[in-house]
């Protein structure tokens, strides 16, 4: 979810008095009926045209500021079909979301349903395939809406005395652990992380095809595996873990094409969290130093240093339900932070330039070159013996297993096409 898109989520808008929840217009009618065939014809592309065009269509013509129909509204159309109406209100919710302000017991119903739908994948038989669009869609929202219900329910000065009774009888629901749970059996049901293993070594062909399955299979859990690993990523780089964020992120392959880059809001997530992750860690190498270098530039500029504060408003989780500061003492320490160690980029990439022609310099004539004082230097970046810095060129070392095993491969593929020529 964008800073902007999540801005305006924020907006305050209420349904309309006239909202009648059954009636259905016959745009609806003719999208669910539509939609639910191509589901059962695992016709993935008229399925991802009616995802993506059709349903903002109707929305934007019929739905601008009103929810849409409710699920026992359409049930009748499509047969009664439990998997498709958990599917029907995940698009109900999040749409809700998008143009409106949920209630609490709207939010309490979303989580019921993502927990039902993420059920029926788990301990269900689930003969579909589906765009990766939308499965991707659905651990971002499912993400988005227990960080959305964390800084809700945070708000407790706000609150009435029945939303109050109302949280603390509905505990469970947006729980951090329920919610990391969920994600981690998705990664572990789907067995994702050995199919990416297997892909290595040529057994599997998970990227080649984009996570769908030809043979006639289902993509959903293996798919929904894979991008609930980015949401692990996102969900402990709220929590502010860091390090389990980056292992979380481990058996896939960011320096290479994958499926997470198919979609273009899972290769924006997955690339941001990892930097970010890895800034806060400080554990970027060279050459992804220019991550640092491009926030460094964005926080020079006064617009884009509020969207800096406003996200991290919006990143650090408050989950104990208290009436207190702590998060907003947790986001103000982050954020402290984080410019702390973008300053430290800035200063260390000045640093890195005028010793690429010195191979040796005094700590006073780095300072001065740089402009600013020798205390400032020598406490934030360096402190060399004597104030004398030498400078050691290094030189990567030279890999060969990866040349030698190209190699091999490409001999091996030779041979078999030879015993394939049958000689006269």
């Amino acid at each position: 979810m964008t800073i902007a898109g999540t801005m305006g989520y924020e907006r305050e808008q209420q349904i309309p008095g006239d909202y009648d929840p059954n009636y259905v217009p016959d745009s609806v009618k003719s999208f669910v009926v539509h939609m639910y065939r191509h589901i059962r014809e695992k016709n993935v592309y008229e399925i991802h045209q009616m995802y993506e065009t059709s349903f903002q269509s109707i929305s934007d013509r019929f739905f601008k500021d009103a929810p849409w129909p409710s699920v026992d509204a359409v049930a009748p159309y499509v047969d009664n079909d439990h998997v498709f109406c958990l599917l029907y209100r995940e698009m109900w919710f999040r749409h809700l979301y998008a143009r409106l302000s949920p209630t609490l017991k709207q939010r309490i119903d979303s989580w019921d349903n993502y927990c039902n739908l993420f059920q029926v994948v788990l301990h269900g038989v689930v003969n579909m395939q589906l765009p990766n669009q939308w499965l991707w869609d659905m651990v971002d929202e499912f993400v988005y809406q227990f960080q959305s219900f964390c800084q809700y329910r945070a708000k407790m000065k706000s609150k009435t005395e029945q939303e109050i009774a109302l949280l603390r009888q509905y505990g469970q629901a947006w729980n951090v652990y329920g919610v990391l749970n969920y994600l981690q059996a998705l990664v572990e049901k789907s067995m994702i992380i050995k199919i990416l293993e297997q892909e290595k070594e040529g057994l599997e062909q998970f990227t080649a095809t984009d996570g769908y399955d030809y043979s006639g299979g289902s993509n959903v859990l293996k798919v929904l595996g894979y991008f609930s690993m980015i949401g692990l990523l996102r969900v402990h780089c709220l929590l502010g873990d860091y390090h389990t964020a980056l292992k979380c992120l481990l058996p896939i392959d960011i320096s290479q094409q994958g499926v997470y880059t198919s979609v273009i809001g899972s290769h924006i997530t997955t690339i941001y969290h990892y930097g970010f992750a890895n800034v806060m860690l400080r554990s970027l190498s060279s050459q992804e130093s220019s991550y640092t270098e491009l926030i460094s530039i964005d926080c020079s500029l006064p617009a884009t240093s509020d969207l800096v504060v406003y996200y991290f408003r919006i990143l650090i989780v408050h989950f104990n339900g208290k009436e207190s500061n702590d998060n907003v003492d947790a986001y103000r320490l982050q954020l402290k932070l984080f410019l702390y160690e973008v300053k430290q980029q800035q200063l260390l990439s000045g640093v890195r330039t005028f010793l690429k022609v010195y191979s040796t310099i005094t700590l006073g004539k780095l300072a001065a070159y740089m402009e600013v004082d020798e205390p400032t230097l020598r406490s934030d970046s360096i402190s060399p013996p004597k104030d004398m810095i030498h400078v050691a060129e290094s030189k990567p070392a030279k890999r060969y297993g990866d040349y030698f095993m190209r190699q091999i491969v490409k001999l091996e593929g030779v041979m078999t096409d030879v015993d394939r020529i049958k000689l006269e």
